[in-house]
């Protein structure tokens, strides 16, 4: 299956301090893009970064030392629904079977995660979207589901939903058809208003938009630690610790 990676990476980590952009950051070492370049090799053709203009030039640099890599930017901080459209005119170009999605600082996800989720692809032809979830108390986000495990609606902490004291979220990686992006995708962002807390448009809630028309998927992740996303120096130490315990085990 022909696949392209798209990592909305506009953000500039203000949380995590220095003067970085964060898709550079160092986690052991390396910048987050290298992990993520590295970790999905062997599952992409592709890879389109989007980047905020005032350092996607330092995002293009790194890009020439790696293979098949497009930089486009997101020059209004208008939300994740809006960077990742900004990649259709070079998914369209590419016409790949499907369209896989990560967020830029989820580098702590597992290989063998990706290994089921690309299986779960062959397994599921029917599905427009297949996604890693994960059980977690004081959720952040949370899926609701109707009697037949059917994906219904979305609870977002940060737009001032109410949450359960346990949830079922999502863990940052999203595997979409590419007729998925190329089709459906475009429809909900034609019709969806910025969020009332964060005034951004937001991705997420295209997955229960999606699940009302089309075959939704999910599998559970490997490894609860696989959700943590790289926001603040706390989470960049315990994600570092984290690779550095499995490289020692390796």
């Amino acid at each position: 299956m022909r696949r392209v990676l798209v990592i909305p990476a506009a953000g500039r980590g203000s949380r995590l301090g220095g003067n970085t952009p964060k898709p550079l950051v160092l986690v052991e070492g390396r910048p987050m893009l290298d992990h993520l370049a590295d970790l999905y090799d062997g599952f992409v053709e592709a890879v389109v970064v989007i980047a905020h203009p005032s350092f996607a030039g330092d995002v293009r640099t790194w890009a020439r030392r790696r293979q098949r890599v497009i930089v486009t930017e997101q020059a209004q901080p208008t939300g994740m629904l809006d960077a990742i459209c900004l990649a259709t005119r070079a998914v369209e170009s590419m016409r790949p079977d499907a369209v896989w999605i990560t967020w830029a600082d989820q580098v702590g996800v597992l290989r063998e995660t990706l290994v089921r989720l690309a299986g779960a692809e062959v397994e599921r032809p029917a599905a427009a979207m297949i996604l890693p979830t994960v059980r977690t108390p004081d959720p952040y986000i949370h899926f609701d589901r109707d009697g037949a495990g059917r994906i219904t609606g979305l609870r977002q902490r940060r737009e001032g939903d109410e949450m359960p004291a346990e949830g079922e979220s999502d863990m940052g990686v999203f595997a979409l058809r590419g007729t998925t992006f190329t089709s459906d995708l475009p429809v909900f962002a034609g019709q969806v208003i910025a969020g009332i807390g964060t005034a951004e448009r937001n991705f997420l809630p295209f997955i229960p938009w999606l699940a009302a028309r089309r075959e939704v998927a999910t599998i559970p992740c490997t490894d609860p630690r696989e959700r943590i996303g790289i926001n603040t120096p706390e989470e960049l130490a315990v994600v570092t610790a984290w690779i550095r315990s499995r490289r020692a085990r390796e």
